[in-house]
């Protein structure tokens, strides 16, 4: 008779316990993350740049005599030396670009300038370009006057994103040389790696998950963000070069159409029009028409070079990554956002497609099941 009521009292004694010691869990994570929060892009950043660089690395530190400490720093300064150059030119043509968009929403002059005169001389579309860009010139400027108000909290949203491309160069450099510190020790990384999956997930399904997040994470950095990274560069600075306006906001839109599968040459044939009609047809506009147009296809190229196989995330999934990732984290969310999204997506369809009374789980964590939701 007296068992019963102890057995309660030690029952809830022991669940007081645990509800302690969760609290006193849930304090320090939440002190932990306070703590860690300023510097969680910068760790996300370099996380994702030792992952997608940690087979290059590899390589050259085996070609090197097996001294992969001496390989990530080569890799560290090649970077820097080829990067900075031109994300300097972008950084400071961003940084005029939001300055005079700034000026134009508050003063309200939206407007669009009249085509050059040489234009309606061009062969061919030259007469009716000329008159669609005079029609436009003249009779939606009362448009934008109308609009203007709606746009400006919007378009000091986006400006302001825009600006924080300096902080992020930063962040960047910053982010390459953590980066080369984790991969000096990948190997140790890996094993804690494995070890943090295996803890949550079992022996059995923690080695496939590392497995998954790290293929994730070099299909999306290297097949879609990657090579629209290089295709912002080799526009950018062409931009840049020849005096385009707005040339640093022209880049951004290039990345975002590259990371989001959309052809950029929605942006490139209409800035080589605006070159020719305001600059005229000599030498040098003729090699930045053929360069833009090299560059705007230059992704049919690189993605069988660089394009990750066995994980296919959906478009969507990158799509709301890059721009989510941009509202919430500046420019540096257009790069992270999207890889973060993608391996959160993978893990919850591995996790919605794993069978449940089958312990052996699938072999290859790439394969394409559900891929086609």
């Amino acid at each position: 008779m007296d068992d019963k009521p102890l057995l309660t009292f030690n029952s809830s004694r022991a669940l007081l316990d645990v509800l302690i010691r969760a609290g006193l869990i849930t304090v320090l994570v939440l002190f932990c993350y306070d703590i860690f929060h300023p510097f969680l892009n910068v760790m996300l950043w370099a996380l994702i740049l030792a992952v997608t660089l940690y087979p290059l690395n590899q390589k050259l530190g085996a070609k090197l005599g097996n001294r992969y400490g001496w390989a990530a720093i080569i890799l560290v300064l090649l970077g820097l030396a080829i990067l900075m150059l031109p994300l300097s030119l972008l950084g400071a043509s961003i940084a005029d670009s939001v300055k005079s968009g700034m000026h134009t929403i508050e003063a309200g002059q939206f407007e669009i300038p009249p085509p050059p005169a040489s234009v309606e001389a061009w062969p061919l579309i030259g007469a009716p370009l000329y008159g669609i860009w005079l029609h436009a010139s003249q009779d939606l400027s009362w448009a934008f006057e109308e609009l203007a108000p709606h746009l400006k909290d919007w378009g000091r949203v986006v400006l302001h994103q825009a600006a924080g491309v300096g902080a992020g160069i930063v962040v960047f450099v910053i982010a390459l040389i953590v980066a080369g510190l984790i991969m000096t020790h990948g190997a140790r990384g890996h094993s804690t790696a494995v070890a943090i999956t295996t803890r949550i997930s079992g022996p059995v399904r923690g080695p496939q998950i590392a497995e998954l997040c790290t293929a994730t994470i070099r299909a999306v950095a290297q097949g879609v963000v990657g090579i629209a990274f290089i295709q912002m560069l080799l526009i950018g600075v062409a931009l840049v070069i020849m005096g385009v306006p707005a040339a640093g906001i022209l880049a951004l839109l290039v990345l975002l159409l590259g990371i989001t599968q959309l052809p950029v040459l929605l942006i490139t044939v209409p800035v080589v029009i605006y070159v020719f009609a305001h600059q005229g047809v000599g030498a040098g506009t003729v090699v930045f028409a053929v360069w833009m147009v090299i560059a705007g296809l230059s992704d049919n190229v690189l993605k069988p070079m660089l394009l990750g196989r066995g994980v296919a995330v959906p478009m969507p999934v990158v799509l709301i990554g890059a721009l989510g990732g941009m509202v919430t984290s500046g420019i540096i969310g257009l790069f992270t956002g999207p890889v973060i999204l993608a391996v959160g997506y993978e893990l919850f369809i591995g996790w919605v497609y794993q069978p449940a009374n089958v312990t052996d789980v699938l072999e290859d964590p790439g394969s394409e099941i559900g891929r086609d939701i």
